[in-house]
């Protein structure tokens, strides 16, 4: 082979190494990080799974500020990933006005329906979830007051809340529910200082267990419970691990395999709408060796028997996105 010939194949190589690259799926994360220890922590968690069972690498943007949206997935499109996938339903927006100019490129978007033909929208049926960490809180509380802290104020938010309502009075109707959000902007999200406060607040109002759906601010709800000697319940990912023994349980939204499952379809993803609940193993709640000790036999066949009956139709748990007409606390 002549140097003309060796300098066309090694162009070439390089070429399809770039080509390669460039088809490489991508994930950008909500502000707060992708490592909150919540919804972020979970997509992550699912990036490094499908990268652990492919074999393939994957290219990651955090968010610094809102301004950031549209240029980061405009970005990505650009250099080829494919898909892009994003972590919350702020993205909407920017990607109702990026995905029509690159039809080519499939997105996926986690919590929110973007109607658009190259796009994947998966959501949801956290009230289903939030119902079963109710159920688990009300059999529990021994003051019969529980709280609730919840991120931005949202109705996907309120939906968690709905739920967790719903299952409470599931299993005693007397009982009280306290009910905070942290605030009305993004930063809402990543505010332990504030959850902590929220918490503490619930507690002197006499709560003794307190569930959060507020991304990183929920450590603070955590922590703030655990200090007090209280039970926190956790969201998203699993969080039973961090204070053992004082996170009652946690409520589980599977975002960590909506995202392996985006990147698993490459370019050849599905678009239209996914749900995910009870049915699709997409919520649930959280049993492992950290809250052995305060799930008690009696419990978890009590919370089985609602969830089988969720999953069959029998029991319709509120949904406040549907209807805002949510049952009191």
């Amino acid at each position: 082979m002549g140097k003309s010939s060796r300098t066309l194949a090694i162009a070439a190589a390089v070429s399809a190494a770039a080509f390669t690259a460039a088809a490489d799926p991508a994930i950008i994360y909500d502000l707060g990080g992708k490592f909150d220890k919540s919804f972020n922590e979970s997509a992550f968690r699912g990036a490094e799974t499908w990268k652990e069972k492919s074999g393939g690498e994957y290219r990651e943007i955090e968010l610094q500020s809102q301004a950031q949206r549209e240029q980061a997935i405009r970005r990505l499109a650009e250099a080829g990933n494919n898909p892009v996938v994003m972590t919350g339903f702020a993205f909407a927006a920017a990607l109702s006005s990026v995905a029509p100019e690159f039809p080519d490129t499939k997105f996926a978007i986690i919590d929110m329906v973007v109607d658009e033909p190259n796009v994947r929208s998966v959501v949801f049926k956290e009230h289903e979830g939030s119902f079963l960490v109710g159920l688990v809180a009300g059999l529990t509380t021994e003051s019969n007051v529980v709280g609730f802290v919840g991120g931005m104020d949202i109705p996907l938010i309120r939906r968690f809340a709905c739920g967790y309502v719903q299952g409470v009075k599931a299993a005693n109707a007397d009982i009280r529910i306290i009910q905070n959000m942290t605030g009305n902007e993004p930063s809402a999200w990543n505010d332990p200082v504030k959850g902590a406060e929220l918490t503490r607040a619930q507690i002197a109002e006499g709560a003794d267990i307190v569930y959060h759906a507020a991304g990183g601010t929920g450590v603070g709800v955590l922590q703030a419970a655990a200090d007090a000697g209280i039970l926190g319940i956790g969201v998203d990912a699993n969080q039973n691990h961090l204070h053992p023994g004082s996170v009652l349980t946690s409520m589980l939204k599977r975002v960590d395999l909506a995202v392996e499952e985006a990147f698993s379809g490459g370019g050849d993803l599905q678009t239209g709408i996914v749900v995910l609940g009870l049915a699709e193993d997409g919520v649930g709640y959280a049993l492992d060796e950290n809250n052995a000790s305060l799930i008690s036999a009696e419990m978890k066949s009590t919370v089985d028997d609602y969830r089988s009956k969720i999953m069959s139709g029998e029991i319709a748990v509120h949904d406040y996105t549907m209807d805002d007409s949510c049952p009191q606390s």
